[in-house]
C-alpha cells in the first residue's frame, strides 16, 4: 500500500504567493537569456566593453543595427542589471549605457575561463527544437542532435573552450603525474579523443604537449567540419586529426597511449559500448580519462543552481538527442557517478577513480583497468 501522506493546507496562500514569483522570475529569466543571446550575436556587448557610455544612436551605428530596437535593448539591459545608465532621467535618446568591466569579462572574453555568454547561446539552441522535444515526450522517442542545429553545437563548443585551453593542459593533465610524464615523453604519445566535438580538446591538449600527435573521433560532421577549420588556425595539421568515423574501427585497437572523453558519454545512446570501444583503444600501458558533469552523488532536491542546470539542458537537449538512437541507455546529463560507474563495470573496467581536479562543472575520472588486490 502507498503511504498516506498528510498535507498541511494551513500555508496555502503563502506557497501560492511565493510560487507566483518564482514563476515570474522565471519568465524573466527566459526573456534574459535570449536579450543576451541578441547582444552576443549581434556584437553589442563588445561594441559597449571598454567604451565610454553610449547613447543608443551610437552604439547602432558602431554595430550595424536599427536604433529602435537598439534603444529598447539597452534600456532592457539596464532594468535587469547588466548595463549601467549614466542619468537615467536624461531623454530616451540621450541616455548613455555602459558595460561594467567585470560583466565584459563574462560576456566578451572568449579566454577567460569566466566567460559564459555561451551559455545563453547553448540555452537557445536547446530549446529550439521544441515541438519536437514536445512530440519525444508523447512518444518515447528523441530528437537528433543535428536537428538542434548550430546554436547548440557552437554554444556549448565555446562554453567549453577556455577549459580546453587554458586549464585541461596547463593545470588539469600535469596534475595526473603518470600521464604528464608520457605525454611529455618519447616517443611521442597518441591520443584519442572520443566525441571530440568541434576539437577544441584535441587542440588544447596539443598546444600543451608539443609531441603528441591527436586523433579526434565524432559522428557529427557539422562538428568535424568546425573542429578540422579550428586545428587548422592552430597550427596543428600535422599533428592532430579529426574523423567522422566510428572510434570502434578494430584497425585502431591498441593504438593510443591516453583515450579521452569529455563530456559526451551522457550524450552517447550506449555508453557502454563507447567506453568498451575506449578500453579497446588503449594500449596495455594506456589511460582512459573521461570528464562528465559535477553532478550530486544522489538525487537530491537541496537548491543546487548547476544541477537545476543540468536537468534543463537534460531535459531539453541530451536526453532526446541520446533517445534519438535505439536501443538507447536515456541516460540524460544528470549522469551520476555510480551511473558511471556501472557502465564502466559493465564495459570490463574494474572501478572508476574520481581525480582531485577541482571544477565548479566537470568531475574527471580515471577508468581502472587493473583491480585493486
Amino acid at each position: 500500500m502507498n503511504p498516506v501522506i498528510q498535507i498541511d493546507h494551513r500555508n496555502d496562500a503563502q506557497q501560492r504567493d511565493a510560487f507566483m514569483e518564482q514563476m515570474l522570475d522565471a519568465v524573466n529569466g527566459f526573456f534574459k537569456v535570449h536579450t543576451l543571446y541578441l547582444g552576443t550575436r549581434l556584437g553589442l556587448y563588445h561594441a559597449l566593453a571598454g567604451q565610454q557610455a553610449l547613447t543608443s544612436q551610437e552604439l547602432s551605428a558602431r554595430t550595424d543595427t536599427d536604433e529602435r530596437y537598439i534603444r529598447e535593448w539597452l534600456e532592457a539591459q539596464a532594468v535587469v542589471g547588466i548595463l549601467k545608465v549614466d542619468d537615467e532621467k536624461a531623454s530616451a535618446q540621450e541616455r548613455r549605457f555602459w558595460l561594467p568591466s567585470g560583466h565584459a569579462e563574462v560576456l566578451t572574453n572568449r579566454e577567460s575561463v569566466n566567460y559564459l555568454a555561451p551559455l545563453a547561446q547553448a540555452a537557445v539552441g536547446a530549446a529550439s527544437p521544441l515541438k519536437a522535444i514536445e512530440n519525444a515526450f508523447r512518444t518515447g522517442g528523441g530528437v537528433p542532435f543535428a536537428d538542434y542545429g548550430e546554436d547548440l553545437r557552437q554554444g556549448v563548443a565555446e562554453l567549453n573552450r577556455p577549459l580546453f585551453m587554458a586549464q585541461l593542459g596547463k593545470d588539469y593533465l600535469p596534475s595526473i603525474a603518470d600521464i604528464h610524464r608520457r605525454l611529455a615523453a618519447d616517443p611521442p604519445a597518441h591520443v584519442a579523443d572520443i566525441g571530440c566535438g568541434t576539437g577544441w580538446s584535441s587542440i588544447g591538449m596539443a598546444l600543451s604537449y608539443p609531441k603528441i600527435h591527436v586523433d579526434g573521433f565524432d559522428l557529427d560532421e557539422a562538428s568535424i567540419s568546425e573542429a578540422r577549420i579550428n586545428a587548422h588556425q592552430a597550427g596543428l595539421d600535422g599533428r592532430v586529426r579529426f574523423e567522422t568515423r566510428d572510434a570502434g574501427d578494430p584497425t585502431l585497437a591498441g593504438q593510443y597511449d591516453l583515450v579521452t572523453a569529455f563530456e559526451c558519454i551522457h550524450d552517447m545512446a550506449d555508453p557502454v559500448g563507447a567506453l568498451t570501444t575506449m578500453r579497446r583503444l588503449a594500449s596495455q600501458s594506456g589511460n582512459i580519462i573521461v570528464m562528465d558533469e559535477r553532478t550530486n552523488e544522489h538525487f537530491s532536491t537541496a537548491e543546487n543552481p548547476i544541477e537545476q542546470l543540468l536537468y534543463g539542458f537534460s531535459i531539453l537537449g541530451c536526453l532526446p538527442a541520446g533517445m534519438a538512437e535505439r536501443p538507447s541507455a536515456a541516460t540524460g546529463t544528470v549522469m551520476r557517478p555510480d551511473t558511471l560507474r556501472q557502465y564502466a563495470r559493465k564495459a570490463g573496467f574494474c572501478d572508476i577513480e574520481t581525480l582531485p581536479i577541482d571544477n565548479i562543472f566537470f568531475r574527471f575520472y580515471r577508468l581502472k583497468t587493473t583491480c585493486d588486490v
